[in-house]
């Protein structure tokens, strides 16, 4: 054998021994790697049983979070805690904590849940009227009346999406609960919701007028008088009923409202 087969043999020896070597080494090394992930991760588990073992104790921490404004970390505690203590003396109050909680970090669909969840199986609780409110809250539509205050242009033409949901919820609450400490809040809000969606469907009885469907117009303002009585648009409802009588020819049915609107509205004929 030359000298050059005998280098060459010995390298190939040495990368051997070093390939076991460094086998041996990972050999060892993962179940060391394996244990330090397994106790961090027990240890991070024995943590939250520790902080969620205390009922008080971790309410408090959320509520503190709550006022901190740091929902989601709340929202967190909140969703152990009922979790864990289905069935504790705090429970329905964690329900309506959390229920605000999903209300206040955008958590609309969540929060609905939840207020729907507790008027279901709590139907006679004290705070039964707090679920309701909430939920009117989450649907009310105060992003149009704020856009209509600041660029001053009129809202009447947009959908009201969300609105006829909160008006409905309000007005439940009011039906139940008329001396619930939520009801002259509620009630405020039902006076803006009432203006926005009569102005609304007096907006789409102009459409149906341009069309020439009198009579959907007719059927629209009407809904309008029977559901939000005392809006604001009442008198332009009845001038629309005025109008849509004309055009089919009901000249009493026209005189008549035409004297609804005048004993009522005696400075809103056009």
């Amino acid at each position: 054998m030359n000298a050059f087969s005998m280098t060459s043999g010995r390298r190939a020896l040495r990368r051997s021994y070093c390939r076991s070597q460094a086998g041996r080494g990972l050999r060892w090394l993962l179940p060391l790697v394996l244990a330090s992930l397994l106790a961090a991760c027990a240890g991070k588990d024995e943590i939250d049983d520790k902080f969620v073992r205390d009922i008080t104790e971790a309410y408090e921490s959320a509520q503190k979070s709550m006022n901190n404004g740091n929902y989601r970390r709340a929202i967190g505690i909140y969703e152990a805690l009922q979790a864990r203590f289905p069935f504790s003396e705090l429970s329905t109050q964690i329900q309506l904590e959390l229920m605000y909680a999903y209300y206040k970090n955008g958590a609309k669909e969540q929060a609905i849940d939840a207020s729907d969840t507790f008027v279901r199986e709590n139907p006679i609780h004290p705070r039964v009227d707090y679920a309701l409110y909430i939920k009117g809250l989450i649907y009310f539509d105060q992003n149009a009346g704020m856009l209509e205050r600041l660029f001053h242009k009129s809202t009447d033409n947009r959908p009201p999406a969300d609105a006829e949901l909160a008006f409905s919820a309000f007005n439940r609450l009011l039906e139940r609960y008329p001396a619930s400490p939520y009801a002259p809040d509620a009630q405020q809000r039902m006076v803006y919701l009432k203006n926005r969606l009569s102005a609304y469907e007096n907006s789409v009885a102009r459409f149906y007028i341009r069309q020439g469907a009198y009579v959907a117009a007719l059927n629209r303002v009407r809904g309008a008088l029977e559901l939000y009585h005392g809006a604001d648009s009442v008198a332009d409802s009845l001038q629309i009923m005025i109008d849509c009588y004309e055009r089919l020819g009901m000249t009493e049915l026209a005189a008549d409202t035409e004297r609804v609107l005048q004993d009522n509205f005696p400075n809103d004929r056009s």
